[in-house]
């Protein structure tokens, strides 16, 4: 009888894991999402909004479920505002969604296609930083400023069909790419850090 009780609640226990793990989103979270088509672009939040700014300083969580039903309409929306706000690059708390997912321009690939950052680590950086001029945020809009960086970073990631990245970024000239500075910038955003937090001292 011990045993029976026992495997019982371990099936419950686990079907309760694997209905943490199939939603990873918050109930708002996907309200948000499923607000609009994959034609229509998120209102980016803002920093002079101070309900805005406190979401944007918040650090985000993994995505868990890769086979989340929500997940592929957040990526073609997150495109369509990027696309929308003319930048190179937007991370999911801009939005109001509490993810490790972003989205950037690389600039250092033929037609400089965007891509799907998910859950991404910096696993190697060199000790020297440069200062990268005219650094901005479709968050704080008409404010730059130089943002101290490192000129390239080894990362890994999972990209939207759940593959594991790992590759080396570099670049940090606005006259030829600063591939590494964007994917630095927008990882930042899911820690909650803005590019002001690193301006470089005079």
């Amino acid at each position: 009888m011990k045993k029976i009780v026992l495997l019982f609640l371990l099936a419950v226990g686990l079907g309760c894991q694997s209905c943490h793990y199939y939603s990873s989103f918050s109930t708002k979270e996907r309200a948000l999402i499923t607000g609009g088509t994959e034609n229509t672009p998120f209102r980016i939040l803002q920093t002079t909004i101070r309900q805005d700014s406190l979401k944007l300083r918040k650090s985000c969580r993994e995505i868990k479920n890769f086979n989340d039903p929500v997940l592929p309409l957040l990526v073609e929306r997150m495109k369509t505002t990027l696309a929308a706000a003319d930048g190179v690059g937007i991370a999911a708390p801009q939005v109001g969604i509490s993810k490790s997912i972003f989205f950037m321009q690389r600039l250092d690939l033929p037609g400089a296609p965007v891509v799907t950052i998910i859950n991404p680590k910096i696993v190697q950086h060199p000790d020297t930083t440069v200062c990268f001029v005219r650094d901005g945020c479709l968050s704080i809009p008409g404010v730059s400023g130089n943002s101290v960086r490192y000129p390239w970073v080894e990362v890994e990631y999972y990209n939207e069909e759940g593959e594991l990245i790992r590759e080396c970024l570099e670049g940090y000239s606005r006259t030829e790419t600063f591939t590494a500075v964007i994917f630095q910038h927008e990882y930042d955003h899911l820690q909650g850090i803005l590019f002001t937090d690193k301006l470089c001292k005079e």
